[in-house]
């Protein structure tokens, strides 16, 4: 095991290098083809221009390689290389650190992707044990069925419909209504509410891990089907082992692999993801962070956030990829 993940680690480092290299690369041939987003920033007022190359030098825009179009300014790589490690993520143009930015707004996205996660880990699996043990029975097609809509549907529509059906009209209802508790009613409220930091979270959470859920529903279903097939399951009903032995132990621990590898990938997902669910429900997370600095053009802070969900993408599949040998010894020898 240790052989393992020292290899893994080893591996690691040129995946985030080169991963790094790529977001650096988009965004300074962006600056190349586009032009200075100070400049930008200003519009038709521009200032007088010793302001702006006191502008381009305090955020590190004045190196000469960004006027040369297809250069990848390595140099630049470098020295943000070296902020990274030092927890420096740039600074927006109002002069607050992006990393502040981050850490303020961190904490309600992981609340958000925390409820999704549970959900689509919780709902999805038990749908897809359901489905796989009566295959092609009425549970089977209808989870397939009902899977396959919640896939089709664009997150901003499914979005829009939650937070008009369910969270207007039938959350209204229950905190008008003198039967509900108050909890309950803000487990369907429309945006967030700093008094209820995780129930108001509860409907965003859900709509942003529906999708998911679909994804983990279905591969636990096909995963369970093949592997009620296999030879060690006639083997272990043979010897007498009971059912719920059989499936609970055996079969669906070999079945959830590649769903803890769906789940680690789909961490990023869910941090991308909620830009559009906490713009629907004005969620005060990173979504709506960076949906503001795209409207007001503030590239430091696009830049920044997007390399922090990276590395965190990164060190998550890591994390899932050193479970997964966890969970299946024979991966260690490979």
């Amino acid at each position: 095991m240790g052989r393992y993940v020292a290899r893994r680690l080893i591996q690691f480092i040129p995946v985030i290098l080169g991963t790094l290299f790529l977001l650096h690369l988009l965004s300074v041939i962006t600056i190349q083809i586009v032009g200075d987003p100070v400049r930008a920033l200003f519009g038709e007022n521009a200032p007088p221009q010793a302001v702006i190359d006191q502008l381009q030098a305090q955020y590190g825009l004045d190196d000469p390689c960004l006027e040369t179009t297809g250069n990848p300014c390595i140099g630049m790589f470098v020295d943000r290389l070296g902020q990274y490690a030092q927890g420096d993520f740039g600074t927006n143009f109002r002069g607050r650190p992006v990393s502040d930015l981050f850490g303020e707004r961190i904490g309600v996205t992981i609340r958000m992707t925390t409820i999704a996660i549970i959900f689509e880990i919780v709902v999805g699996i038990m749908l897809g044990v359901f489905a796989g043990l009566r295959k092609d029975k009425f549970v089977d097609n209808f989870v397939r069925v009902t899977t396959s809509i919640l896939i089709a549907f664009p997150v901003f529509v499914f979005g829009s419909l939650a937070l008009l059906f369910v969270g207007l009209k039938f959350g209204l209802y229950l905190r008008q209504s003198d039967w509900a508790p108050d909890w309950l009613g803000q487990m369907f409220q429309v945006g967030y509410q700093a008094d209820y930091p995780w129930l108001s979270l509860v409907l965003p959470g859900v709509v942003l891990g529906a999708f998911s859920l679909a994804a983990v529903a279905r591969l636990t279903r096909t995963s369970l089907v093949e592997n009620l097939r296999s030879d060690y399951v006639r083997t272990a009903r043979a010897k007498g082992m009971t059912t719920s032995r059989t499936i609970g132990i055996h079969t669906l621990r070999n079945s959830l692999i590649p769903v803890v590898t769906y789940i680690g990938i789909d961490i990023g997902f869910l941090l991308g993801g909620s830009l559009v669910t906490e713009g629907i429900f004005n969620v005060p997370g990173i979504g709506q962070l960076v949906f503001l600095a795209i409207q007001a053009n503030d590239t430091p802070v696009i830049v920044g956030v997007i390399t922090i969900i990276t590395i965190v993408f990164l060190v998550s599949n890591l994390l899932v990829d050193i479970l997964y040998a966890a969970l299946d010894p024979r991966i260690r020898y490979e």
